[in-house]
């Protein structure tokens, strides 16, 4: 049975045997309905088997079916953030990543990369995996409160940020970290964090190690993170930050985008105002916003929730 089966592959594979046929003689249309249900990376994967395969992978139909609902939208802001910075836009091809001209599987991989926006204190990009939309917003985009007393906080620039730069608290009585951010979210569900990290990081202007001597009053009383969206999505939860040394994401809380059309107001913050107690060691990075299924390359830790 395998010597028969052995007897039909042909130069693309497969085939050329009992009936004169071979995996790459399917239509396209026909490959291209099996590739509407595989992940973007399987597609790509598939694409090498033969010409047929490679010409459906390639297909609008195939990529607008992965891409966000508003991807235009996406890739407009994608298109501006290359001519600030003077890139090209499109991936491959003449086109831009925002024109009728571009072929959806490019718009699809320039979105992918990281698009930069508001004067370089946020970002969007998609996961190459499933397509789903993950942000971030740097610590220089948020209200610290104290943050230009160098009493308090210093700015330490560093490989271990995707902004290349942190907010480092030395010490302080009150603590409040306040952020917000208008967008039109792709409909989901999604999940925001705080990353955080209890002493220096570890690559810090050249220097190793993170000195854990300045750590201290985060285990008397929980930290208190706060969510909430313009259609009264909201969210309380506190934890307490421990684990020096090491770059955690704390679960503040899930929010539901229904309408990739309408803009999303989304207000977050952490706190720690008990004044009995000052605090310090604290590195705040950045806030992510990840689609709710999104595998973590980081430590995650929940914070509960206050009813």
């Amino acid at each position: 049975m395998g010597a028969g089966a052995s007897s039909m592959m042909g130069p693309e594979g497969y085939g050329r045997g009992w009936g004169q046929t071979s995996l790459g003689d399917m239509p396209e249309s026909c490959v291209a309905a099996v590739l509407l249900y595989l992940d973007p990376l399987d597609i790509c994967q598939v694409a090498c088997l033969n010409r047929a395969f490679r010409g459906a992978a390639s297909a609008d139909c195939i990529w607008a079916a992965k891409l966000p609902a508003n991807h235009r939208y996406l890739a407009a802001l994608a298109a501006a953030a290359d001519d600030d910075c003077g890139c090209d836009g499109a991936a491959e091809g003449n086109g831009r990543c925002c024109s009728s001209a571009a072929i959806k599987k490019e718009i699809y991989a320039r979105l992918c990369r990281p698009t930069s926006f508001d004067g370089g204190t946020k970002e969007f990009w998609i996961e190459k995996g499933k397509g789903g939309f993950c942000m971030s917003i740097s610590s220089r985009a948020m209200s610290i409160t104290g943050r230009d007393d160098r009493r308090y906080w210093s700015h330490l620039s560093t490989e271990e940020s995707r902004f290349h730069s942190v907010a480092y608290l030395q010490q302080i009585w009150w603590l409040e970290v306040c952020g917000e951010i208008d967008f039109c979210f792709p409909a989901g569900s999604y999940s925001l964090f705080f990353r955080l990290h209890l002493g220096r990081p570890h690559k810090c202007t050249g220097r190793r190690g993170h000195g854990s001597a300045s750590i201290h009053g985060w285990d008397i009383k929980p930290t208190r993170f706060q969510l909430l969206t313009s259609d009264d999505q909201h969210t309380e939860s506190e934890c307490y930050l421990s684990k020096p040394g090491r770059w955690i994401l704390y679960h503040v809380g899930d929010f539901v985008v229904s309408s990739s059309d309408e803009v999303t107001e989304l207000r977050f913050s952490m706190m720690q105002i008990d004044c009995t107690h000052t605090k310090g060691g604290l590195c705040v990075d950045s806030v992510f916003i990840f689609p709710k299924d999104h595998r973590y390359e980081e430590e995650c830790v929940p914070c509960q929730k206050i009813l």
